[in-house]
């Protein structure tokens, strides 16, 4: 919006609004007034939400030393969310379709955590929707994107190529060019790319709610990985960076920057009060939605495998579950004391501090590999 009255309205007649036109410069702007919109408003929300008495319910076979945290106002994630959301509506060229597709999945599963959150308040416990009913919602709403993108698809104005990081020549199409000739097999060959995009934001979404166990552990790392997706982006946009890294260009994931941009500043804003000893929790409402902004950029600038990279800690803490879960079921026996990976280390008798400053270092390394990969192909 405000592009558009400073840049393309306002240049007419005021000509150093011509700084409006660039993307570092509005993603800049983004980035502050999420911080500050976060910052300002996070007093207010945990007054209310402590009105409402809206406090985080502890599972009881979750660690002893959480039991303390009970009551704690959750649902933050909504912060968040807006945090997001007004200054991406206030510096982005709204005229781009890959913004609204952003804000779409992160609106969508926000509204999935809301949901999931609101039923766990409602009932005491720590028990929203049921794990069928919150997987069938995510399948759903990725199905939804992942539509939306063919369409751009056979518009042109996307690829359902993916990059493969250290391979700069091979780049797989997920669409079966076979079956799409004939209409009755067309579906066919878009199921692969479906399934992809669903599994990426199903995937991503879930990683950031399960690694949401400790004080400001997984809004640290969305910080971290935040920062590496605006890079990216900006890459990806940049005529004369992306031919330097030899990435194909797209000139509309210029302006995810600023999403991007907004994204890091609200993660900042909120871990704010997050951090140890937390003042608010995110809920689902946030960490399903700050998996899914990651998830939903990846997919865009079609960066989906180095995803893996720059959520590395998140791959780890959900392989950790995966692994404590197969291992008893088969075996009978437990991998880890207790999963996911930050509860591991908590029952080894790990300071909570020390396991979210040593994740934190952890998420940054992976993520500079993530950068590094641009180059190394």
């Amino acid at each position: 919006m405000l592009y558009y009255l400073l840049y393309e309205v306002g240049f007419r007649y005021v000509s150093p609004f011509r700084v409006f036109r660039y993307v570092t410069f509005r993603t800049a702007f983004a980035s502050l007034t999420a911080l500050f919109l976060c910052i300002a408003l996070g007093p207010w929300l945990i007054r209310k939400l402590r009105e409402f008495q809206i406090g985080q319910h502890i599972r009881e076979e979750g660690p002893q030393s959480h039991q303390k945290k009970a009551g704690t106002p959750t649902m933050g994630g909504v912060l968040i969310v807006v945090s997001i959301v007004i200054p991406t509506l206030l510096w982005a060229d709204l005229r781009n379709p890959y913004v609204w597709i952003a804000l779409f999945g992160l609106a969508a599963y926000a509204l999935i955590g809301f949901l999931d959150d609101y039923a766990k308040v409602l009932h005491r416990r720590n028990l929203g929707l049921t794990g069928r009913r919150k997987l069938a919602w995510q399948i759903l709403v990725g199905a939804a994107i992942a539509a939306v993108l063919l369409w751009m698809h056979a518009r042109n104005v996307y690829t359902t190529n993916v990059n493969v990081p250290f391979f700069k020549q091979f780049r797989p199409d997920l669409l079966v060019d076979a079956l799409l000739a004939n209409p009755w097999t067309y579906a066919l060959g878009c199921l692969p790319f479906l399934l992809f995009v669903v599994l990426v934001l199903v995937a991503s979404t879930n990683a950031v709610n399960l690694t949401d166990g400790l004080d400001g552990l997984a809004i640290g790392l969305m910080v971290v990985a935040a920062g590496a997706l605006t890079i990216l982006t900006y890459t990806s946009g940049h005529a004369e960076l992306s031919s330097y890294l030899g990435i194909d260009r797209n000139p509309r994931a210029s302006e995810l920057t600023i999403f991007c941009g907004a994204l890091t500043g609200a993660s900042l804003g909120f871990l704010w009060y997050n951090a140890h000893p937390a003042e608010i929790f995110m809920g689902d409402v946030g960490s399903l939605s700050l998996g899914a902004a990651m998830a939903v950029v990846a997919v865009l600038i079609k960066q989906e495998i180095l995803l893996l990279f720059i959520g590395g800690v998140f791959v780890l803490e959900t392989l950790s579950v995966i692994l404590q879960v197969a291992s008893y079921r088969l075996r009978g026996k437990r991998v880890f004391k207790m999963a996911p990976l930050h509860h591991h280390f908590e029952a080894l008798g790990w300071q909570e501090s020390k396991i979210i400053a040593r994740f934190w270092i952890a998420g940054l390394v992976m993520a500079l590999f993530a950068l590094t990969t641009l180059k190394l192909r």
